[in-house]
């Protein structure tokens, strides 16, 4: 269940990502671009599979996930600018097909690197977070590949919906809901990859956990199995058990992911997530206002 749920999540984010973008440049006609996006595609699911193998390798070297946490807060900072860069290139351009028909070839090959770089590292991203989440969860009693591939089938499945849905409907429409989407989701990077820094820190021994201010530290977990515990994840090398809506629950851990949600963020964390996406909301408000 717990490879189901992983993959399920990281592939899901990634293909979004993916599906929306596809949806903007095939109903555009954006050809150059298009075999940009699948370039980006295939070098990440091929660097993904690297990294998996360093990951495992630099764990069993450092003895610590310190490093992890590191790679993962600076993925996370590079997908979110690069969706930003690309979803509000596409806004522009996309939205306006007379500006578009008037750039000349050479204009559109460079900025379609763009969707290359961008599909990248969202993917890579995901690939990364998914190797370090199933090792943590791993207790010695399995790997279920049926879960891994289920997972994995239902997020590209939703992915190819998106797809499908986008040639379906009247375009504006479309992108202007999706891109608010993805600019939630690099939002939610932002505030992910703060936190993962934060760990990252604590783990190296520059700050202590508990000198750390937070504005909430909310749903603690508890020993105690709750009456209403069939919602309540229990984590059995903790002997905890964590409610739905706290970051490591069954509501919480998918909203963490996809928007940066912690039940116990600190300052910089909340300030760096309500920073950026003002900033990106604002960006989506010049172009659909």
């Amino acid at each position: 269940m717990n490879e189901f749920i992983i993959v399920f999540r990281e592939c899901l984010e990634a293909c979004l990502i993916v599906g929306i973008i596809y949806s903007f440049l095939s109903r555009s006609n954006l050809t150059e671009a298009i075999n940009k996006l699948w370039l980006g595609v295939g070098a990440s699911v091929a660097a993904s599979v690297g990294v998996a193998f360093f990951v495992v390798y630099l764990k069993s070297i450092a003895g610590d996930t310190r490093y992890e946490k590191l790679f993962e807060a600076l993925f996370m900072y590079a997908a979110a600018a690069l969706i930003w860069y690309v979803v509000f290139w596409l806004s522009k351009h996309v939205s306006d097909r007379k500006d578009l028909e008037s750039k000349t070839e050479t204009a559109l090959k460079m900025s379609s690197w763009g969707v290359f770089w961008v599909v990248f590292f969202s993917i890579l991203r995901e690939g990364f977070e998914t190797v370090v989440m199933l090792l943590a969860q791993d207790r010695g009693d399995g790997f279920s590949i049926t879960g891994f591939v289920l997972g994995a089938a239902l997020a590209i499945y939703i992915g190819y919906l998106i797809v499908i849905l986008g040639k379906r409907i009247n375009l504006r429409p479309f992108f202007k809901g999706t891109t608010l989407l993805l600019v939630f989701l690099a939002s939610g990077m932002i505030a992910y990859g703060t936190h993962e820094g934060e760990e990252y820190l604590e783990k190296s021994g520059y700050i202590q956990k508990e000198n750390i201010a937070r504005p909430w530290d909310i749903l603690k977990p508890t020993e105690e199995k709750p009456e209403e515990g069939i919602l309540y994840k229990y984590d059995e090398a903790k002997n905890v058990y964590y409610h739905p809506l706290h970051d490591k629950g069954y509501v919480g851990e998918f909203a963490k992911g996809f928007f940066g949600y912690n039940s116990n963020p600190n300052y910089v964390e909340l300030a760096a997530w309500l920073l950026s996406l003002i900033f990106g909301i604002n960006l989506w408000r010049r172009f659909y206002s």
